[in-house]
């Protein structure tokens, strides 16, 4: 290892100084967000607030101090079919319902996985679990597992609490009960106790079991459905359970979504099926799987399925290139290059190879724009941060940050090709645990 010079240093301070325009960019970050003077005038022009395939959703949703993004996007999407179906005027499906059994289940997904690497308690997979345990996140399986197994209801009948709106207090307090889950684990598996971990393991989901209903509330058994529909005439649907809402109100085959992702990374041929070692929430729920296709086919399917008046779930890197204000994501909206003289360019896979760029949010495709060669050039989005920012909470995409950030989407399989349906036979290749295709359940 080399250490730097102090000539060097004097030589570098010498060069800066010389240079004009850094003088200029240094007094204007005196007062001002590196943001606002890289800001490119060209991008807002280029992204306007216009769509020819537009399909109409309601208002934006707030999942507020948390990070369920991926549950308020997904029901985002379920609503949409239940309201069209019954012509209603508005409504939300309720976050925090799926939340709670989110919660739950993935506690115990949790305690599974800590009690198959007991044998190397200081591995780089332990390691893993429990510098992570339990968060907010998720993928598009995981919505999939829960709705099935537990249904959905609307928000009235479980409504937001402090604490589901503001997760960080009791997650820090869930994951130190699972850590210590995985101390006494350890201490019993030492012990040749091993008969006794499955009551340990039950005490602690009793344990966690309070904790989220006092954080979340109890999940009601029933309820009963009411709405408006879009005449503004009043309807009520009484002793509705969660599965009743899922199978009659919904109606809806979620296994006929797939998990499609593009990484072009070199440890990803296309046309082939994945998994992540331990990512996942319920135990025996859908497996998480996705289906590797090259950018012009991920994208060619999200098209059919926006063109079909259907909604795309997806997951990107929210925090590149991005301003809410404007509401616009463009990789072009800042020109950091040359505002600060710095080699910044990289590809898709060596964002993801250098951990540079990796999924962090998962939103809703509502809309995209067409050019006049039928290619698209912008997309609209249907965001979970409330109708006070951007565009009444919707955004704005252009097509190349899609190119370089989108990473997943939910699409029907109808809307694949056939080539890409026969990889769905493939032999699932299993990624290690931190592969930046998980971390969207970080």
């Amino acid at each position: 290892m080399k250490d730097i010079s102090l000539e060097l240093i004097d030589s570098m301070r010498e060069e800066y100084l010389d240079d004009k325009k850094a003088k200029v960019v240094r007094n204007a970050l005196v007062r001002n967000d590196i943001k606002s003077i890289a800001l490119e005038f060209e991008s807002l022009c280029d992204n306007p607030n216009i769509f020819s395939i537009d399909i109409k959703t309601m208002k934006a949703t707030n999942q507020m101090n948390s990070g369920r993004c991926w549950i308020f996007s997904s029901m985002n999407v379920l609503r949409e079919k239940i309201a069209n179906k019954y012509d209603i005027k508005s409504f939300e499906l309720s976050q925090n319902y799926v939340a709670f059994y989110d919660k739950l289940e993935k506690s115990n997904w949790f305690m599974e996985c800590v009690l198959q690497e007991l044998d190397d308690f200081n591995g780089e997979t332990m390691r893993f679990l429990l510098n992570g345990a339990v968060s907010d996140g998720g993928q598009w399986n995981m919505v999939q597992s829960l709705v099935k197994k537990y249904g959905i209801c609307p928000k009235e009948a479980m409504p937001e609490t402090y604490q589901s709106s503001h997760t960080m207090g009791m997650n820090h307090l869930l994951n130190r009960r699972l850590r210590k889950f995985a101390i006494d684990a350890k201490k019993l598996h030492e012990s040749n106790k091993d008969n006794e971990l499955v009551t340990l393991k039950n005490e602690a989901l009793k344990e966690i079991y309070g904790l989220i209903a006092s954080c979340f509330g109890l999940p009601p058994k029933s309820f009963t459905f009411s709405y408006y529909d879009k005449d503004d005439v009043a309807h009520q649907e009484f002793n509705v359970t969660p599965m009743d809402f899922y199978t009659k109100y919904l109606a809806e085959d979620l296994d006929e979504y797939v998990n499609v992702i593009n990484g072009p990374t070199s440890d990803k041929p296309y046309y082939q099926m994945y998994s992540v070692k331990y990512l996942g929430n319920v135990v025996d729920g859908n497996p998480i799987r996705m289906l590797n296709l090259p950018l012009d086919e991920f994208k060619e399917a999200t098209l059919r399925q926006l063109k079909d008046g259907e909604l795309v779930w997806f997951g990107c890197d929210c925090g590149q290139d991005g301003e809410r204000t404007s509401g616009i994501w463009d990789d072009k909206l800042f020109d950091y290059e040359n505002t600060f003289d710095m080699h910044l360019d990289m590809s898709k896979d060596e964002m993801l190879d250098s951990h540079e760029s990796a999924m962090n949010h998962a939103m809703v495709l509502t809309g995209v724009n067409l050019d006049e060669s039928g290619k698209p050039n912008r997309w609209k989005i249907e965001n979970s941060w409330s109708d006070k920012v951007a565009n009444d909470g919707y955004f704005i995409a252009s097509d190349t940050w899609f190119d370089k950030y989108m990473y997943t989407v939910a699409i029907k399989k109808k809307y694949l090709s056939e080539k890409a349906l026969a990889a769905l036979d493939s032999k699932v290749v299993e990624l290690e645990p931190w592969d930046p295709f998980g971390t969207l359940a970080d």
